[in-house]
This record gives structure tokens, C-alpha cells and sequence, in this order.
């Protein structure tokens, strides 16, 4: 009796476990339902728009920078309506290839209304936008790619979105992200992988890999995105974009779409702009830094757009290295810095060698501990049902091991390195965890001493700004799940909290790729080996560089990104 009682239990556990299972897979498939519909449903109102106003001079209107788009809207000479829906119809076509949007937002059409009943045009008129995925907008999803965010629907647009709004832009489409945002590749199980949009064997990078892969292929010409350790960065270097991580209370972070995704952290996370070029990224920032933010969210600093700092001329101060001694990065990234600093010093800037203090220490006892000191349970916890994408499963996996049995494994197989990367090991076995409160506090105070000592030495060398590499160029997909260490270029800037942004300023050249095969690394280990295989086969993938201001300079850190666009794009 107590045997079948046992076998009874067993079978009911097994039945039990199945029918959860079926019933996440239910979920998945209605999710991706509703995003095929969605799709459907404005390819047709898109045909009937065609219909009614065939003579639409699509590759003109794409064609015009932001600053020429929103001047041509204000005067009238081309009608929100046009503008929408020539890029809603040029939105479906990327993603079709690159599989980047995660839904389209119908209510464009009622905010295409709204502008047009306000009394005054806003900075951004009549300006089609596209957000992040987890970016608050009333009546749909913010999923991280996530099962368990599939059955919450926001119930309020976020401070940005209201703010963005207020100003005339039109939020029309929603982006793909890597599953739980912490990843530089871009899969989720819910919807896929995004592809670069143009190679498809590459990753656009992440977590904003939606909004680099949409604007890039051409089908958005301003998107929202994210950036905790790289992520509005590192998929503008991998598509060739201008993307600004501000300092991250600059602009409003109150949003109800982010209690999953984000938790508060030492290290803060930031939202800010990518787009074509730095003009747009400098008009997104003014508008948004206006009275309607600072009224809606009394927590931002009431500071609005500094003009007369984005629009200076003045000879800049500027420190520079090409790689931060911790992840060398491929040889065309180098190259981009130093062809950099020689045009800027051609321009009449005074250019001074800086070297960031300690990366190692930094990566792994301030930027890891801060998200992993708890030992990685609060991540593993947003994994319901055990649905991981394949890009995590090794970092989930060695997350899921005993913290002793982790300290174990590592001191066992240092000797075999190959074995340690082979179960991406090396990574979470050296993560420090806080195990007291007291620990926790002593974390807190160990990343403000680290800012008060990068900043003495920048104030030493009395610096402007710094130029310096950024990971790059465009992985092969799968690969960013490998190499998490290897952001270490951006990374150190959310630690800081620093503005920070990234230029395009060349293209991967034959040169470049036959340099690649000599590529060694930092002692030519696995790591550095799979660094070389993952940005294999880039010729004519763009190459991009990294700028940076001190703390709430946002403005500086425009104006030096500008300058270096305009050198580039002399060169």
C-alpha cells in the first residue's frame, strides 16, 4: 500500500510538473499570437494609408535627419500622419529580417490625434518613436522576456513616455530584449532572436538590441532604450549607431513596467536615447528635460537642456587610452581610438594619455558583487518554470551550483582552464557575495571610494572628457553568453555613473581582419580565443568609439560625441 501510495505521489508530481509546463507554453504561444496579429493589423492599415495617399515619397522622407524632420512637421510641408505610417510600413519590413519588434503600439493613432489637438507643437512634432520593451506604456506588456511578466498589462505610461508624449513624439512599436535584460545579445524563449540588420549571422547587442537593430535597418529615427552595464552602448557600436547613457537620474525612472526587471542597486541603471546621430540624440534630451518631467517626477533635478554647453566651440581637454588593461579588445576597436585621438588633435584639442585605475577590481568586487550578492537567487528567481534561453543556460546553470560547491569546482579546474570556461565557471566562482548586512554596506562604500579615486585622478590631469574603446564590432550570435566579462569598456561608466556615450567613426577593413588572426588578448586563454572567433568575419560592420563627462555634464559629454562624429565624418 505505502508503495502505490508512492507511486500515486511520483505520478501526480509527474502530471502535475507537465500540465505547468503546458500551460507556459500556452502562455508563450498566445503571446506570440498577439505580437503576429498586431503585426498583421497595421500592415493592413498601412496598405489602406497607400491607397489613400499613394504619391508618398517614402525613401525622402527616411532619408531626413531628425533635426530636417521635425523643422519640415512644424512648418506643415509634411503631415504627422505621412510620417507615421511611412515608418511603421518601413518598421515592418526590419523586422520581417531582424525579428526586432516585440509589438506594435495601435494607440499611435490616437496619440496622432492628441498632437494635433494641443496648442502648442512640442519639440519632438509628429515624431514616430520607438521604446524598449520594458519601458512603461499603458494597455501592454513589459515582459524582459519573461513568462511571468506575459499576464501584467501596465496600467499608466511611464514619466518618460508621458513626457515624451506631451512633447508631440509618437510612440509606435515596442523592441525586442535578451531574457531578463542581462545579456548583450538579444533572445528571449517568448520571442526569438534578434538579427543584425545587416548580417544576419551577427547580434545587434543588448539588452537594447530591439531598438539597435529597428533604427539601425531604418524603420525608427529616435528610440528609448536602457543601460546598466553597456546596454544603450553596446548595441549602438554593434549597428552603427549614436547612443547616450546619461547620468542616470537626469531623466525620469519612475516606470511601472520595471518592478521585475529592475531592482535597486549601488550601481544605478539609466534610460536614455539612441538614433542616427548626435544631433538627434542632443534634440530627444531637450526636449525631455523640460517643466512637464521635473512636475511629474519632483526626484529628477530640476536641470534643463544646457544649450550653450552642446553649442561650444572651446578647445577640449582630453584624456585618452585604447584599452583598459582588463579585456583587450580586437584591434579595429584600438585603431578606432587612435585615428580618434590623432584627428582631435589635428582640430586643435589637447589630447592627454589617462589609464582607469584597477579594472579587475572593479569588475568583479563592485559591478558583479552588486548585481550577484545574493549568489544570483533573486536573478534565478525571474526564471519561472525553468524556461531560460539558450544564451543564458550556462550562466543560469552556474549560478544554480552551492556557493562552496562553486569556490570547489573552481579550485579543482584552474589548472584546466579550458574545463572552467567550457561551464562558464571562471566568472561566477570569483563573484564576492555579501553575505551580512555590514558586507553590504561595506560594498556601498567601496564603490563611492572608487568614484572619489577616479575622479581625483581625472581632476589631476584636469580633464574636459575622456575618449576611450567600447566592445565591438558586432558579435556572432550566441557568442555575448561566453564573454560577459568582456564589457568591462562600458561597464566601468555605469559603476561611476558617468555620462557616456558612443560615435560610429570607421568600418571593419580587410587590414583589420588579417590583424585579428595575430589577436592574443591578455594571455591568450580561452577567453580570449572565443573573443577572437566571436567577432570574426565583421568587414564593413561599423566601428565605433566611447566618450565620457564627469557626473551631470550630459551636455559636455554631447558636445565631445558631436565633435568627433563631425571629425569622422570629414576623415
Amino acid at each position: 500500500a505505502a508503495l502505490a501510495l508512492l507511486g500515486g505521489s511520483a505520478a501526480a508530481v509527474v502530471v502535475w510538473k507537465w500540465l505547468g509546463k503546458r500551460q507556459i507554453q500556452k502562455k508563450m504561444e498566445e503571446a506570440r499570437r498577439t505580437r503576429d496579429e498586431g503585426v498583421k493589423k497595421m500592415a493592413k492599415v498601412v496598405q489602406q494609408f497607400r491607397e489613400q495617399v499613394p504619391s508618398v515619397q517614402t525613401d525622402a522622407i527616411l532619408s531626413l535627419p531628425l533635426l530636417e524632420l521635425t523643422r519640415r512637421l512644424r512648418e506643415g510641408s509634411l503631415s504627422p500622419k505621412t510620417v507615421l505610417y511611412t515608418y511603421v510600413e518601413k518598421a515592418l519590413e526590419v523586422t520581417q529580417q531582424t525579428n526586432c519588434l516585440r509589438h506594435f503600439i495601435p494607440e499611435c493613432e490616437e496619440q496622432l490625434q492628441e498632437i494635433q489637438r494641443q496648442e502648442e507643437k512640442g519639440l519632438l512634432y509628429g515624431i514616430p518613436i520607438s521604446i524598449k520593451d520594458h519601458i512603461g506604456h499603458k494597455g501592454h506588456l513589459s515582459t524582459c522576456g519573461l513568462v511571468q511578466c506575459l499576464g501584467t498589462v501596465v496600467q499608466e505610461d511611464s514619466v518618460l513616455v508621458k513626457v515624451l508624449k506631451s512633447q508631440g513624439a509618437i510612440p509606435f512599436a515596442m523592441t525586442n530584449v535578451p531574457q531578463s535584460l542581462f545579456s548583450y545579445d538579444c533572445s528571449n524563449p517568448i520571442f526569438g532572436q534578434t538579427l543584425h540588420p545587416f548580417n544576419p549571422q551577427k547580434s545587434p547587442g543588448g539588452s537594447s538590441g530591439g531598438e539597435g537593430a529597428l533604427i539601425a535597418g531604418g524603420g525608427s529615427i529616435l528610440g528609448i532604450g536602457s543601460d546598466i552595464g553597456g546596454s544603450i552602448r553596446l548595441p549602438s557600436s554593434f549597428c552603427g549607431l549614436c547612443g547616450l547613457k546619461p547620468t542616470a537620474e537626469r531623466l525620469s525612472q519612475w516606470d511601472p513596467g520595471r518592478d521585475v526587471c529592475s531592482r535597486p542597486a549601488p550601481v544605478p541603471g539609466a534610460t536614455g536615447p539612441m538614433a542616427r546621430d548626435v544631433d538627434s540624440l542632443a534634440l530627444c534630451m531637450k526636449a525631455v528635460l523640460c517643466q512637464e518631467m521635473f512636475r511629474l517626477d519632483p526626484t529628477v533635478p530640476p536641470l534643463p537642456f544646457d544649450e550653450k554647453v552642446y553649442s561650444s566651440s572651446a578647445p577640449l581637454r582630453v584624456g585618452y587610452y585604447d584599452t583598459d588593461g582588463y579585456f583587450p579588445l580586437p584591434p579595429c576597436m584600438q585603431r578606432a581610438v587612435q585615428e580618434t585621438r590623432g584627428a582631435l588633435q589635428a582640430a586643435g584639442h589637447q589630447l592627454v594619455p589617462f589609464s582607469p585605475p584597477r579594472i579587475h577590481y572593479v569588475m568583479t568586487e563592485l559591478f558583479l558583487k552588486t548585481f550577484f550578492a545574493d549568489g544570483g537567487r533573486a536573478w534565478l528567481d525571474v526564471f519561472t518554470g525553468g524556461v531560460v534561453d539558450p544564451s543564458l543556460k550556462s550562466q543560469v546553470n552556474g549560478y544554480k551550483i552551492p556557493r562552496l560547491g562553486k569556490k570547489l569546482l573552481a579550485l579543482i579546474l584552474k589548472p584546466l582552464q579550458f574545463l572552467l570556461f567550457l561551464l562558464n565557471l571562471k566568472n561566477v566562482a570569483t563573484i564576492s557575495t555579501c553575505r551580512s548586512v555590514k558586507e553590504m554596506w561595506n560594498h556601498h562604500h567601496e564603490i563611492q571610494a572608487y568614484r572619489t579615486e577616479f575622479i581625483a585622478r581625472w581632476k589631476e590631469l584636469q580633464l574636459d572628457v575622456v575618449l576611450c574603446p567600447v566592445l565591438g564590432p558586432a558579435f556572432t550570435t550566441g557568442y555575448p553568453g561566453k564573454l560577459l566579462t568582456a564589457i568591462s569598456s562600458t561597464m566601468l561608466y555605469n559603476v561611476l555613473n558617468f555620462p557616456a556615450g558612443v560615435v560610429p567613426v570607421s568600418t571593419v577593413t580587410e587590414a583589420d581582419e588579417e590583424e585579428l588572426k595575430l589577436y592574443r588578448g591578455c594571455c591568450d586563454d580561452p577567453w580570449d580565443r572565443t573573443l577572437k572567433q566571436a567577432v570574426a568575419g565583421a568587414v564593413g560592420l561599423p566601428v565605433a568609439v566611447q566618450c565620457v563627462a564627469l557626473p551631470w555634464r550630459d551636455e559636455l559629454c554631447l558636445r565631445f560625441m558631436k565633435e568627433v562624429e563631425t571629425l569622422s565624418r570629414e576623415k
